[in-house]
C-alpha cells in the first residue's frame, strides 16, 4: 500500500536524515510469538516481516530484507488513539536512501508529521488515518482494515484523501494454521490506481505488489494468489476496454494542417494532413486528399504536433491498471523488460481479443542465480542446464526475449545466449558481476539495459566485481565524469557497439532519479505532474539521492550524470541504436528525451529513439513507428512543439492506437489524473 510498486521504489529515495540512521543493533528484536511473514517472489525469499504487542499496548513492526543487495532494515512503533486512528507514530532503521526516521503524533486537534520527504501538520478534528511515507510493508495492516471498516463512506486519510476498498474475489489457501478463506479487496483513493490487498474476515491478511508479503508458511500460495488476482483484475478490464475501443473510435480521421515528425528522416515538418482509415494510415501530405471517406472525422491540427505512437522500451507492466496509464501518456508501444509469464501471455491474448485496454509489448523474462541477490520475480536458475530450461521455456511462451541478470555465472551467459539465439529469440540484460561490457557483447548479448552497464568497461574492478549490488549505479556516479570517450577502452566499446549493432536501453532518467534529486523537492522527471496526481503520489516524487560511495560528492555525481548523457549522444552518432525507456512508472519517458537532448541529441533525433528505433530493434518497424502510408495508425497528437520543447511531448491531446482514436482527457481520468501535466 504505501509501497505502491515495490519494484519501482528501489529507484526512489529519501531525504538525508539530521542525525544518523538508528542501526540494525538498535531496531526492535521481535518475541517468539510475533506473528511472522515472509516477502517473497517466484524467484525465492527475500526477508521477514514481524508484527507485536508491546507492553504499553502499542503495535510493533519489524522488517529486514535483501533485495538484489538492498537492504532494508526498519521497525515502527504504532499507538492508536481514542478513535482508532493512528495518534503516535516511530520508524526507524535504513532502506537503500538511508535514514528511514519518520514521526507522526496527534496533540492539540492538530496531526503533525514529519518524513524523510516532508514535514507538515493539519487539523485534526475527523478520525483521519495517517499514511506514512515509508516504513515496514506489514505497517499496512492497520491501515487496510480501518479502511475495510469504514465501509462505503471511506475513510480521510492524511496528509490528505480519502479512501475506500471493494471486494473483487474470494479463495482458499492453506497453510500452518489450516485453511484459510481469504478476499481480495481494491482499496481505492491512496494512488492513482486501485491497490489490491489480502485479507481474511476483514482483517490483513496479505499484498502481492511487485513482491508478496504473506503470513509465514503460506508463501506456497503465491502461484494461485496471484492468478487469482491477475484474474480478478482482468475481469475489469473489458468494461474499460470498452469504453474506448468502439466502431466509431475507429472510423476515419484526418489531422490537419499539423506539424509532423517524419521518424525516418529525423525531421518535423509543418503544414501537413495525415489520413487514417480501417486502423492504418491512408495518406500523408501538403493538403488534404481530394476526396475522403464518408464519416470521416478531422482534428484541426493548429499549435498541436502529430507524432508516431510512443515507446518505452524498458515498461515492467504490473497490472491491468497500468497499461491504461501507458495509453494515457501517448506509449502506444513497449518493451516488457522481465514479468511473470502469465500476465504477459495473458495481458497479449487479451489485447488482441479487444478485452484489455493496452499498448502493443514485446515482452521478456528475467532469468538469474538463485541466492540473496536474485532479482525478485525472476525464473532462478542453479546450473546451466536450468539456464537452458528457463530459455526454453521463454520460447515456448512466444516472448520475445531473455533478459539475463546481474547475479548470473558468467559461464551460462554464452551457452544460454547461443540457444536463446536458435530459438528467435532477442539477448538482453545487466551485466553479471564480474563482466565487463565487450565481455556481455562477446557472450552474445544483442543489448545492454541500462547506461551504467554501458559504463563497465571503464569501471574499476572492485565496481565490475560487485555490479550485483547498489555499486552498479554508484560506482559509475563516482568514476565515470573521468572517462575519456574517445580513449580506450571506451573507443573499442563504442566502435564494436556500432559495428555489431548492439542496442542500448540508456533508462538515464533512473540514474538522476537514484543519484541527483533533492529530498523534499518533486524529481525533474515527476515535477510536471505535480497537481494532476493524488497527494500520496506527489510525496513518492520528493524523494532524494541514494548514499553515495565514500568520498564521492554531489558534483561527482552530477558530473557522471552528464557524461552518460554525452555517452549516449557519443553512441547515437557512431550509429547504435538506443530505445529510450523508464524503467519506472512510465511518466519518466519524457525526462528521458530531455536528458538525451541535453547530451547532445536534437529533439528530432530524441524523439526517433521513442519511435522508429525501438520499432526496428524488436523487428516491427515494417508496420509501426513511424507516420507513412501502409503503416499501423499508432499516432499521437499533442499540444506544444517539441520540436522546441521536447517535453511538450507530455501534452497529450489525442492518441490512436490501432486506428482507435481516444481522448487524451478521457485517458488521463480513466488512469488516475486530474489534468494534463504542466
Amino acid at each position: 500500500m504505501r509501497h505502491v510498486a515495490i519494484a519501482v521504489l528501489l529507484v526512489s529515495c529519501s531525504m538525508p536524515a539530521l542525525a544518523e540512521p538508528t542501526p540494525k543493533e538498535q531496531l526492535l528484536a521481535p518475541p517468539a510469538d510475533a506473528a511472522h511473514y515472509v516477502v517473497v517472489s517466484t524467484a525465492g525469499k527475500h526477508g521477514d516481516e514481524y508484527v507485536w504487542t508491546l507492553p504499553d499496548g502499542r503495535l510493533a513492526f519489524r522488517e529486514s530484507i535483501l533485495l538484489r543487495g538492498l537492504t532494508f532494515e526498519t521497525d515502527e512503533t504504532m499507538r492508536l488513539g481514542p478513535d482508532g486512528m493512528p495518534a503516535d507514530v516511530v520508524i526507524r532503521g535504513v532502506t537503500p536512501q538511508g535514514d528511514a526516521a519518520e514521526t507522526f503524533t496527534v496533540a492539540g486537534g492538530k496531526g503533525s508529521w514529519v518524513s524523510p520527504v516532508d514535514k507538515g501538520g493539519a487539523p485534526y478534528s475527523t478520525a483521519s488515518y495517517y499514511v506514512p511515507q515509508g516504513g515496514p510493508f506489514l505497517a499496512v495492516a492497520p491501515q487496510v482494515e480501518r479502511i475495510l471498516a469504514a465501509g462505503q463512506a471511506g475513510l480521510p486519510l492524511l496528509p490528505s484523501g480519502r479512501a475506500t476498498a471493494e471486494k473483487v474475489a474470494s479463495l482458499d489457501v492453506d497453510g500452518p494454521q489450516g485453511k484459510k478463506s481469504v478476499d481480495l479487496v481494491l482499496v481505492k483513493g491512496l494512488f492513482q490506481t486501485p491497490q489490491p490487498v489480502w485479507v481474511e474476515n476483514g482483517k490483513f491478511f496479505g499484498s502481492l505488489v511487485g513482491l508478496a508479503l504473506l503470513p509465514a508458511g503460506y508463501e506456497t500460495n503465491l502461484d494461485k494468489m496471484q492468478a487469482a488476482q491477475d484474474s480478478a483484475i482482468a475481469a475489469l478490464a473489458p468494461a474499460v476496454a470498452k469504453k474506448f475501443l468502439t466502431a466509431e473510435a475507429r472510423g476515419p480521421v484526418l489531422f490537419s494542417n499539423v506539424k509532423m515528425y517524419d521518424a525516418e528522416k529525423r525531421e518535423f515538418l509543418a503544414g501537413r494532413y495525415v489520413l487514417t482509415a480501417n486502423g492504418k494510415i491512408v495518406s500523408v501530405g501538403g493538403s488534404a486528399p481530394a476526396q475522403l471517406p464518408a464519416g470521416t472525422r478531422t482534428i484541426e491540427g493548429g499549435g498541436k504536433t502529430l507524432v508516431p505512437g510512443l515507446w518505452d522500451s524498458h515498461m515492467h507492466v504490473g497490472d491491468d491498471f497500468q497499461t491504461v496509464s501507458e495509453l494515457a501518456i501517448g506509449v502506444t508501444s513497449c518493451r516488457n523488460p522481465g514479468g511473470p509469464i502469465e500476465l504477459e501471455v495473458s495481458q497479449r491474448e487479451r489485447r488482441q481479443a479487444g478485452t484489455l485496454l493496452a499498448p502493443e509489448c514485446w515482452d521478456s523474462v528475467i532469468v538469474d542465480q538463485k541466492g540473496p541477490l536474485v532479482a525478485q520475480g525472476s525464473l532462478s536458475v542453479s546450473s546451466l542446464d536450468d539456464t537452458l530450461a528457463a530459455v526454453r521455456k521463454i520460447a515456448d511462451n512466444h516472448l520475445t526475449a531473455v533478459k539475463f541478470y546481474t547475479s548470473m555465472k558468467p559461464e551460462w551467459i554464452a551457452p544460454g545466449a547461443k540457444l536463446a539465439h536458435e530459438l528467435g529469440l532477442h539477448v538482453h540484460g545487466h551485466i553479471p558481476a564480474g563482466m565487463r561490457t565487450l565481455d556481455a557483447i562477446n557472450a552474445g548479448y544483442d543489448e545492454i539495459t541500462h547506461i551504467y552497464f554501458a559504463t563497465m568497461q571503464a569501471m574499476p574492478q572492485e565496481v565490475v566485481d560487485k555490479a550485483n549490488t547498489t555499486i552498479r549505479l554508484i560506482g559509475p556516479g563516482k568514476y565515470f565524469k573521468d572517462v575519456d570517450l574517445d580513449a580506450e577502452p571506451m573507443k573499442t566499446v563504442i566502435e564494436t557497439m556500432a559495428k555489431k549493432q548492439i542496442t542500448l536501453d540508456p533508462t538515464l532518467v533512473v540514474v538522476e532519479n537514484v543519484l541527483l534529486v533533492n529530498a523534499g523537492t518533486p524529481a525533474p522527471a515527476y515535477a510536471p505532474y505535480v497537481g494532476t496526481v493524488p497527494p500520496a503520489v506527489e510525496r513518492g516524487f520528493k524523494a532524494g539521492p541514494i548514499p553515495y560511495l565514500p568520498g564521492m560528492t554531489r558534483a561527482d555525481a552530477q558530473a557522471s550524470v552528464d557524461h552518460m548523457g554525452e555517452y549516449v549522444a557519443k553512441l547515437y552518432h557512431a550509429g547504435v541504436p538506443i530505445v529510450a525507456g523508464t524503467d519506472g512508472y512510465g511518466e519518466e519517458i519524457f525526462r528521458e528525451l530531455e536528458l538525451y537532448v541535453k547530451g547532445g541529441l536534437t529533439p528530432a533525433e530524441a524523439l526517433a529513439t521513442a519511435t522508429i528505433i525501438p520499432a526496428r530493434n524488436v523487428k516491427a518497424d515494417k508496420r509501426t513507428g513511424s507516420i507513412e502510408p501502409g503503416k499501423e495508425a499508432d499516432l499521437v497528437l499533442v499540444v506544444g512543439d517539441p520540436e522546441k520543447n521536447i517535453g511538450d511531448l507530455r501534452h497529450v491531446d489525442q492518441v490512436m492506437s490501432d486506428g482507435y482514436l481516444m481522448d487524451g482527457d478521457a485517458l488521463r481520468a480513466e488512469a488516475g489524473y486530474t489534468a494534463m501535466p504542466k
